[in-house]
């Protein structure tokens, strides 16, 4: 059974770091389309991206920012964890297939507000930058070890 655990304020120490790792699927755009009603045609028709500067279908960019998100919650500084404030800059198209690897680094803390500041480095399979910026945390108040939930079942179409 897999676990989630955190890091609060005070365990965090500047230079500390973790990543995270998914693949973008043909689903994850989809969903991501669905959910944020973002229709592009770049990210969903064929024909439509072919004609484009990529050549191909690409991700949603907040996707990849979404990843960011996940990495935050799940890894650094985990479960609890409050995002403040994202600065973020497109590097490279995401595309259907790529294994997005998200390294957060603490760069910063804040002792009179208890905030976090990560810097985030968002990758492709091929050691290609992605995204980079930086987040604004509130880190969580209570250690936690938590049995990590799984992902609900989704059916597109």
């Amino acid at each position: 059974m897999a676990k989630l655990t955190n890091f609060t304020y005070e365990e965090l120490t500047i230079g500390q770091s973790a990543t995270y790792s998914k693949p973008v699927t043909e689903c994850d755009i989809q969903l991501f389309a669905a959910v944020s009603g973002d229709v592009n045609p770049v990210h969903l028709d064929p024909e439509f991206a072919a004609g484009t500067a990529f050549g191909e279908r690409i991700a949603h960019g907040m996707l990849t920012g979404a990843i960011i998100s996940a990495a935050i919650a799940l890894e650094l500084p985990g479960p609890g964890t409050i995002y403040v404030g994202q600065q973020l800059r497109f590097r490279q198209a995401v595309k259907i297939g790529d294994t997005i690897t998200v390294e957060l680094t603490v760069s910063d803390k804040q002792d009179r507000r208890k905030t976090v500041t990560l810097d985030c480095r968002a990758k492709n399979q091929a050691g290609k930058a992605v995204a980079s910026g930086t987040a604004e945390v509130i880190p969580p108040g209570e250690k936690l070890e938590l049995v990590r939930p799984e992902l609900p079942p989704i059916r597109v179409g």
